[in-house]
């Protein structure tokens, strides 16, 4: 290849890694692309994207010690939740109950599937439909915080609602 054609090579892909760098990129304030990715103001997220339901409405609802009572910040939670669901009839989802790491594996995996059935319920009567909501306890087994303190029991004990989309039809 003669000096020229590769100088040429050279400056062709040098112009074009230089375009790689789009200002109109859509992906979202997150980082993520998808659907309803870059949708609105920039950072702004869509208001029927998983982003925006885990972000803006709330994903989880927290317990206390031993409990499956949903408290009236957990019930709050839960109406957003509703809400988005019935506009957005897409979406099917599976709440996951979680436990801290104190009492056994058995007794926390029961816990968990109270919490989950407790968020289940209460969506239910708020108008969603049971056949889109699934429920799965892991007990103890997946922690977000792992020490031996309050602080990191409380944010362990929750019921979490996690969507998939396009399931329904």
């Amino acid at each position: 290849m003669s000096g020229l054609k590769k100088a040429f090579l050279v400056a062709a892909l040098l112009g074009l890694a230089a375009c790689s760098g789009n200002p109109w990129d859509d992906t979202d304030a997150y980082g993520g692309s998808g659907p309803g990715a870059g949708i609105g103001a920039p950072g702004q997220l869509d208001p029927q994207s998983p982003a925006y339901f885990q972000q803006e409405v709330g994903d989880r609802v927290l317990f206390a010690v031993d409990q499956s009572t949903l408290s009236e910040a957990a019930k709050a939670t839960l109406v957003g939740q509703a809400r988005w669901l019935t506009s957005n009839p897409d979406y099917i989802v599976t709440i996951e109950g979680h436990a801290d790491e104190q009492g056994t594996r058995e007794y926390n995996l029961a816990l968990g599937a109270r919490r989950a059935n407790a968020a289940r319920e209460f969506l239910i009567s708020q108008g969603v439909a049971g056949s889109r909501l699934q429920v799965v306890s892991y007990g103890k087994e997946r922690p977000l915080e792992i020490c031996s303190n309050e602080a990191c029991y409380a944010k362990n004990r929750r019921a979490v609602t996690v969507l998939a989309g396009g399931l329904t039809g």
